[in-house]
């Protein structure tokens, strides 16, 4: 209750639901995409529903100026953010040799250096009051070798790792979180409609299941998050895996 929780990507999927679900918990927001209709529409209806101030910070993170209008934001110690998630980004197609290169290092810009940016601004101010939470949406593809995507995760993972060790006992935490498959938009705008992306429907989570188990991993501090038993069992798996099959199963689905 009282906090402010900024969210990047917050316009649809995942980004979107840790809006509703940090909301109905009390929390005011600051909601950053590129689309700003989409914001806005999403903001008044957690307004008028959950009776929270919501702030739309439309920005597109890759864009130098814009990307630092949001790092001053999280900076800002008069409106202090209690709460960051790291949750913007996008997929590519998993041939790497056959993707545009400058499409890749957008993607690795969005995957590691804007939360990098963001968590180092929110670092400061929260190690000042002595408390604060920052999540990053990493995902399973961290642990199974999975193209750029899996690299870009596997950063993520390992530095939330580091930096939750490094700076809990100072009342700050960094928990990756890492789903499976989940229902959102991410792969149609990748344009794979509904069951076009290659994977079985047992291994599918709904978006506010992700959500809910991740912040009850985040509210206790854990490090590194993975919503459901079937894909905690995968992870394990997967750690014993040789080479060669852990990089068959990356290749499944898109």
């Amino acid at each position: 209750m009282g906090k402010t929780a900024l969210i990047t990507g917050a316009s649809s999927g995942l980004g979107a639901e840790y809006a509703r679900q940090l909301a109905a918990k009390g929390a005011d927001l600051v909601l950053v995409a590129r689309d700003r209709g989409a914001l806005d529409e999403l903001a008044g209806r957690l307004r008028r529903t959950y009776g929270v101030e919501v702030e739309v910070l439309a920005a597109d993170l890759l864009k130098p100026r814009q990307r630092d209008k949001v790092v001053a934001r999280v900076a800002d110690r008069d409106r202090p953010v209690e709460i960051l998630v790291n949750n913007a980004g996008f997929g590519l197609p998993l041939a790497f040799e056959r993707n545009d290169i400058e499409d890749e290092v957008q993607h690795l810009q969005l995957h590691i250096e804007v939360p990098m940016r963001l968590t180092h601004a929110a670092l400061r101010a929260m190690l000042e009051r002595g408390h604060g939470r920052i999540v990053n949406v990493a995902s399973v593809a961290a642990f199974i070798p999975r193209s750029t995507y899996g690299a870009c995760k596997g950063w993520l993972v390992s530095f939330s790792r580091w930096a939750n060790g490094r700076y809990r006992s100072r009342g700050v935490t960094v928990t990756a979180v890492c789903p499976g498959y989940t229902h959102t938009n991410f792969h149609e705008r990748m344009g794979l409609g509904p069951g076009q992306e290659g994977v079985p429907d047992v291994m599918w989570l709904q978006a506010s299941d992700v959500v809910a188990e991740s912040l009850r991993d985040v509210a206790r501090g854990v490090a590194v998050s993975i919503p459901s038993l079937r894909y905690k069992a995968l992870v394990t798996l997967a750690r014993f895996a040789p080479p060669s099959l852990a990089a068959r199963i990356g290749e499944r689905g898109r």
